[in-house]
């Protein structure tokens, strides 16, 4: 027992030196001490349970990644140095966020740039931070990205890996440059510090021994004719004969009010990657979808939110998203008349779509003792694919209001929506 305990606090040193090492070749690289980083643009409410660590902006919720799996962030640059920050809020920050999504399948983006001696908790707190994320935590997270590890890293991993089941231990993958992700993540809507970002530049200069290139994506080819994601409600449209209803959310929906409203955690769930794109694929050639074939109603409830996510302009339109985020500042007594009155204001069709994809929300929450989704865990899955910023992801602190929104819709689906009733209107 003393061997072993020699070995790991000759580990531990090791791992110390190693990140220290890292520390003073970036400050030569960079000419000096790096920077703090800045806190999130879009600070919580001060009366948020945990405003003393979430107002450093240190994890961010990110939308959802390519398959529907909500995407979480952690930036390491954010974290402040050790003596400013209480680790065991910030591991109780942690679960407190994690708690709203961990019944749903999600994904963690780990940004490891920007780790320092003076703001790296100690390994005690990561060996308690493992112990304490249960399999309620680890059940339904795919995968753990860990953007830019080094070496500090890997031996950290290394120390830890005899605690670490071989199933968890599956989950992790470095990624070294940020235009990996794009493969896997909307990378759009995903909350990157700016100091990653200039790490990430250096890292491709020093690789190409040049000026990084952009990680720009390369301009789109025009969509085919018969192209459903990706591509503008108007488009779709034009492309199949006037159908107010895109193909895509009348013929899941139809599938799902009929096998789906007492699945439990219906819409929570992901399904395997492959089926997913090759179902996007066979809509895009305008080729017939049977979802029977697939047994498995999860895959529906994908591509309906694949779909949305995939919009050009978010359902709701960017006008509203401002008007979204000050929901809170309505008397809870006149909320649900305030979205009507959103609601009514949006194109008609826009309003259309809405409405009908509302009115199936309202039917699968009414189900909710049988699949458990009620009309708030259903807006944590729809809020961030109905509405996002034009020019920038979604923060953690704007994701309450959204949720809240999206949640009155549901609920209050007949107030809001019962009065303005289009003639080319269309219920599920």
């Amino acid at each position: 027992m003393q061997g072993f305990s020699r070995c790991f606090t000759s580990t531990l040193q090791s791992c110390y030196r190693e990140l220290q090492k890292e520390e003073e070749d970036e400050e030569q690289q960079s000419g000096g001490a790096p920077s703090l980083p800045p806190s999130s643009t879009a600070g919580p409410d001060p009366a948020h349970p945990y405003y003393d660590v979430a107002r450093h902006g240190i994890i961010q919720v990110s939308g959802d990644d390519n398959y529907g799996r909500k995407l979480i962030v952690f930036s390491s640059c954010r974290l402040p140095p050790s003596h400013q920050l209480n680790h065991r809020r910030l591991l109780e920050y942690l679960k407190y966020t994690l708690d709203q999504y961990v019944e749903m399948d999600y994904i963690l983006v780990y940004f490891h740039h920007g780790l320092r001696s003076s703001n790296k908790p100690s390994l005690k707190w990561l060996r308690e931070a493992y112990s304490e994320f249960d399999r309620k935590y680890k059940k339904n997270l795919k995968t753990l990205y860990v953007v830019h590890p080094t070496n500090f890293i890997r031996i950290v991993w290394n120390i830890f890996k005899p605690l670490i089941s071989h199933k968890f231990g599956k989950k992790l993958t470095y990624v070294n440059y940020l235009a990996e992700l794009r493969e896997h993540l909307n990378y759009e809507q995903l909350s990157v510090p700016a100091d990653v970002l200039r790490h990430d530049e250096k890292l491709r200069a020093a690789q190409k021994g040049g000026p990084p290139p952009s990680v720009k994506t390369p301009p789109p080819r025009p969509p085919l004719p018969t192209q459903q994601f990706g591509v503008s409600l108007q488009y779709i449209r034009e492309k199949n004969r006037g159908a107010v209803i895109p193909p895509v959310m009348s013929e899941t929906v139809a599938y799902l009010k009929q096998k789906g409203l007492r699945t439990e955690g219906i819409f929570r769930r992901s399904a395997r990657v492959q089926i997913i794109k090759d179902v996007q694929k066979l809509y895009n050639l305008g080729k017939p979808v049977d979802f029977e074939q697939y047994e498995d109603v999860h895959i529906p409830a994908v591509i309906l939110k694949t779909f949305l996510r995939e919009l050009p302009e978010p359902l709701l339109t960017f006008r509203v998203y401002s008007q979204v985020q000050e929901i809170l500042g309505v008397e809870s007594s006149l909320r649900a008349t305030r979205c009507k009155q959103m609601m009514e204001s949006l194109p008609e069709h826009n309003f259309i779509v809405l409405k009908f994809l509302m009115c199936f929300l309202h039917m699968v929450s009414q189900e909710s003792i049988i699949n458990k989704m009620s009309p708030s865990n259903l807006a944590c899955v729809f809020g961030v694919n109905l509405v996002w910023p034009r020019h920038s992801s979604i923060s953690l602190s704007a994701l309450t209001p959204i949720n809240m929104f999206t949640e009155l819709l549901i609920e209050h689906f007949h107030t809001v929506f019962g009065s303005r009733c289009p003639a080319a209107q269309v219920t599920p």
